[in-house]
């Protein structure tokens, strides 16, 4: 159990930065640390997996590499399970389900593959104790994948349980809440650092139901984003309470007071309050300030300039935090019954493009980063983005855009005398 072959899916476009953070937290470099295609791969003890699984806030899961070999057909696959040592992982009182994952499979079936899988574990220990676990298909004990290519199979057996972005604190939601995960990675693609000795402020002004102000006050605070959940490695055999108590109790007592201002508010009132009980339970409720308030109104909050970080309204999961084309009553009354994630517009041009206004006129020197599947989103705001950073949202391709507020129009600064943009890209009117 010295070694183990671990690896760490995620959202893709989040390989690079997944890397960065494991080794952060387990000091693997080298040959023991490579990022893989939606994923990162681990040379790593068992302390590593426990670790990661408590401190890791992009990785989606924590799993164990068992078996690896190529294959053509189903038998194959019995056969490679069977070859694993199930016993030394958990025993015949606990239950175990079979996940299936493919890639340009020329099997017909993934549903008989994990039949197969299932019956080689099953016959195994039924050949060692005479007796056999049962599958349990909604809460099993044991989680065990198999992924399959064209041909190669690989089986793994999950030490995290539920998905890691379930951090365990999150109770009010609206219909389509931002993933923790994808909004940990927004972050550290924004290189926003509240670690540093003068952070700036980070303010989200369409907030939702607070996911990445909390995320970010979180990362401020060095509180783990595992600490307040349970995770499948707590019924597996190699598992010591002592040992994992331990790693608890360090996190734990690094957690530290943040200095790093941040900020979030909602046109929805109603989402503002499900923000500020998330922000109470994930423990940094005084570490993040959250208001009501249209997007296309709301003032700076700090006289320092920041990091404005947003995951804004757009198709099927819009709801523009100051539609235009609605009286104020009678907007505020709807988002507030829909919240955010569910009140509808059309294509929200005249949103962004306002948002950007107000922007250029009262966020001078911010850095903006924006979260949208609209490779038009720039030619809408009228604005040049200096970088555009792919990330996918479940099944949606997005691009991360960030852009340089710079007061006025490029004619305007001209005239008053104003250096140009620098050429990585300060923002300016088309």
């Amino acid at each position: 159990m010295n070694q183990l072959q671990l690896f760490l899916p995620c959202a893709a476009g989040v390989e690079g930065y997944l890397a960065d953070e494991v080794h952060a937290i387990t000091g693997l470099t080298g040959h023991d640390l490579l990022v893989g295609r939606g994923g990162v791969l681990a040379r790593a003890a068992w302390r590593d997996a426990l670790r990661l699984n408590l401190h890791s806030r992009l990785a989606q899961r924590v799993l164990v590499q068992l078996a690896h070999r190529n294959y053509r057909n189903e038998n194959d696959l019995y056969g490679l399970a069977s070859e694993v040592a199930w016993e030394i992982w958990f025993t015949t009182r606990q239950s175990f389900k079979i996940d299936v994952t493919a890639q340009h499979s020329p099997l017909t079936s993934l549903n008989f593959a994990a039949l197969k899988v299932k019956d080689a574990v099953a016959d195994r220990f039924r050949h060692k104790s005479g007796a056999r676990p049962d599958v349990n298909t909604q809460w099993p004990d044991v989680r065990i994948h198999l992924h399959l290519t064209t041909d190669e199979a690989t089986i793994y057996i999950d030490t995290s349980g539920e998905a890691l972005f379930k951090r365990g604190w999150r109770e009010d939601k609206g219909d389509a809440p931002l993933k923790e995960t994808l909004a940990a990675a927004m972050i550290a693609a924004s290189g926003w650092d509240p670690l540093g000795d003068a952070p700036v402020p980070l303010y989200d002004p369409c907030c939702g139901s607070g996911t990445i102000a909390i995320e970010a006050a979180q990362i401020a605070c060095n509180i783990p984003a595992g600490l307040r959940r349970r995770f499948a490695f707590e019924k597996l055999l190699p598992f010591q309470a002592h040992v994992w108590s331990a790693i608890k109790t360090e996190a734990e007592g690094a957690i530290t007071k943040s200095a790093a201002p941040i900020f979030g508010s909602d046109v929805s009132h109603r989402m503002v309050d499900f923000a500020q009980r998330n922000a109470e339970r994930a423990g940094v409720a005084g570490a993040v300030q959250l208001r009501g308030g249209d997007a296309l109104q709301r003032m700076p909050p700090t006289e320092q300039p920041g990091v404005l970080l947003l995951n804004p309204p757009y198709g099927e999961r819009i709801a523009a935090a100051g539609s235009a084309g609605r009286n104020a009553a009678e907007r505020m009354a709807h988002l507030d019954r829909a919240g955010r994630e569910t009140a509808q517009t059309e294509d929200g041009g005249e949103f962004f493009s306002q948002l950007a206004s107000h922007w250029k006129k009262h966020y001078s020197g911010w850095t903006a980063w924006m979260l949208t599947p609209d490779l038009k989103l720039p030619s809408q705001m009228r604005l040049k983005e200096s970088r555009r950073v792919p990330m996918w949202n479940g099944p949606i391709e997005c691009r991360l855009f960030r852009f340089d507020m710079v007061k006025g129009t490029a004619r305007e600064r001209a005239a008053r005398g104003t250096p140009p943009a620098p050429s990585d890209g300060a923002t300016h009117a088309g």
